[in-house]
């Protein structure tokens, strides 16, 4: 996907040679290709990059502060202010330059990045290969009225982004990637627009705070910070002791929940034609996009504080993108109608078959908690007791379906099959009859084939 600077067009430039106007139609009569418009970010970016190289010295500063501290004392007051006088002027040129030399531009087939001052990199994003675009706003960015695009790209482990463009300018370059990757054509994909969104779901802050509070991990984190300083107590009977390992306790139990809460706060789902746009977070607005027909697994997850309320939380995976929740929590009809959007047609298992009795030798008391469902539609698999979670895998989905078995599980004639997806997860039915697991092996292989087959093609905005 990245390639140096000057690899396919002039050295040095970044620009493909067909992409340069030269006015006038060549000499076989083929028609020109538009010329390429290369646009620069947003004028506060310099701000932002000249931060590095003052991160460069706070990163010495911490990793040898002894050190650092004894440079300082040796330093005069007129040295420091000297320092700062060409620190600060460096620090500003890097960040001009750096904003300077950083390009973009849509070309006929794809998305390109131009940036480096010293050494040039281009990335060469295929807009066919392009399966989300993100807008997000971090705190300091929504005062300055900018906003951070984040491109996602299949078989990518890094997104590409670009830091920063207006709101405006960055809702409309993700409207127009979009509307590429869909298939429109160059001269009518601005003219599309952002397309419309229905509001599917919307989490209410004070139901995210009592979700929080019923979170097992919560609780466990707090009854470690109450046990474990009581019996430091008991046993050294030093007050700092017990204070110092209290505080990083309590705090660590209160910043899990806080940064969560902050994070999912005003968790809002719609419905589009380019997929369900996710938008959430209290300092940090996140605007997401869960592409149709990508989606590999989905996960409802149940933990056992939640049974009561009657909620759940939705996960999922995509292949190639980092977004992994869907729906923070959620009464379960809810949840279940949203799951529906994401995978239509599949209708949430509701009756599962247990692993036999006899599996208790294998995980006493846990097996209780393993299920199986296989539909017309989806692989579904439960595990957990106290959290239950429940995979849903479509059977166009399935890479590959594998049968282990280990020595305690063939001496009791039990057997685990496991489904492999598309985003290198796996989905494992455990403690099956060895015969309904070979079965199963052969029948899931070929529903995975008729599955893929009949899928219809992953393309974006064609409905609605």
């Amino acid at each position: 996907m990245t390639s140096p600077d000057g690899t396919d067009g002039i050295p040095g430039d970044g620009i493909a040679a067909g992409d340069i106007e030269t006015g006038g139609t060549p000499h076989d009569g083929t028609p020109q290709r538009p010329p390429v418009t290369e646009r620069r970010l947003h004028p506060v970016t310099p701000f932002r990059r000249a931060w590095a190289p003052l991160a460069v010295l706070a990163g010495w500063a911490a990793h040898d502060p002894n050190g650092a501290q004894e440079q300082l004392d040796r330093l005069t007051g007129t040295v420091l202010l000297l320092g700062l006088a060409v620190l600060v002027p460096a620090a500003g040129l890097y960040g001009f330059l750096s904003w300077w030399f950083t390009h973009y531009a849509v070309t006929g087939t794809e998305l390109r990045i131009r940036t480096g001052l010293l050494f040039r990199r281009t990335a060469h994003i295929r807009l066919e290969r392009v399966q989300a675009v993100d807008v997000s706003r971090p705190l300091l960015a929504r005062v300055a009225g900018v906003a951070k695009l984040r491109i996602d790209v299949v078989g990518a482990e890094k997104k590409d982004e670009l830091a920063f463009l207006g709101e405006r300018e960055a809702r409309a370059l993700r409207a127009e990637l979009l509307a590429r990757a869909a298939g429109f054509a160059p001269e009518t994909a601005r003219e599309v627009g952002e397309a419309p969104a229905r509001v599917l779901l919307r989490v209410p802050p004070r139901e995210l705070a009592r979700s929080l509070l019923l979170t097992g991990a919560t609780w466990g984190s707090l009854c470690a910070a109450l046990v474990v300083p009581t019996v430091l107590w008991l046993i050294t009977h030093s007050l700092w002791t017990v204070v110092g390992t209290a505080l990083p306790l309590v705090g660590a139990a209160g910043a899990r929940s806080v940064g969560r809460f902050v994070a999912e706060f005003d968790w809002t789902v719609g419905e589009s034609p380019d997929g369900l746009r996710i938008d959430h977070g209290l300092l940090d607005r996140t605007h997401e996009t869960v592409p149709p027909g990508r989606v590999q697994t989905v996960r409802i997850v149940e933990p056992l504080l939640w049974r009561w309320p009657g909620w759940v939380r939705v996960e999922l995976d995509v292949a190639g993108s980092a977004n992994s929740v869907l729906v923070p929590v959620a009464p379960r009809a809810v949840a279940e109608a949203v799951v529906a959007r994401v995978l239509p047609g599949v209708t949430v298992p509701r009756e599962l078959s247990r692993a036999p009795r006899r599996a208790r030798w294998c995980l006493p008391l846990w097996w209780r908690g393993h299920g199986l469902a296989v539909t017309g539609a989806v692989f579904a698999a439960r595990s957990g007791l106290l959290c239950r979670r429940l995979s849903l895998v479509p059977h166009a989905k399935v890479q590959s379906v594998r049968l282990t078995q280990g020595p305690w599980e063939r001496l009791r004639g039990l057997a685990d099959v496991h489904v492999d997806t598309g985003a290198n997860k796996t989905v494992t039915a455990r403690l099956r009859d060895a015969e309904e697991a070979a079965r199963l092996l052969h029948e899931q292989a070929e529903r995975s084939r008729t599955g893929r087959r009949d899928a219809l093609p992953d393309r974006w905005m064609t409905t609605g």
